[in-house]
């Protein structure tokens, strides 16, 4: 999957704005266990938040790149605040349209 544009970049994060953060990291950072529920999040949807607590030794930004690193076709779509927000689209029928 080639990189998000910036015109795609700020359509998920339009649809992102309502979503609540659905896994948080703290402590044990970006473990197999944070990755497995990921992945099981990643099965009913295409955008999710991450929260990225105060006791955790990574910045939203660290975790956010590690995250993707780990799990291909994951795509940081912005990191705000305490929360990072992550697309991966559905391999078979993407539901959300990319301008």
């Amino acid at each position: 999957m080639p990189a998000l544009t910036s015109k795609q970049r700020s359509h998920l994060r339009s649809l992102a704005h309502p979503l609540k953060p659905m896994l948080q990291t703290g402590a044990e950072g970006v473990s197999d266990a944070f990755l497995t529920a990921l992945d099981e999040a990643f099965n009913t949807r295409e955008l999710l938040k991450v929260r990225v607590l105060d006791t955790s030794d990574l910045s939203v930004k660290e975790a956010a790149r590690a995250i993707a690193e780990r799990r291909s076709g994951v795509e940081v779509v912005q990191t705000i605040g305490h929360v990072a927000v992550l697309y991966r689209p559905f391999p078979d029928e993407p539901e959300i349209d990319l301008p």
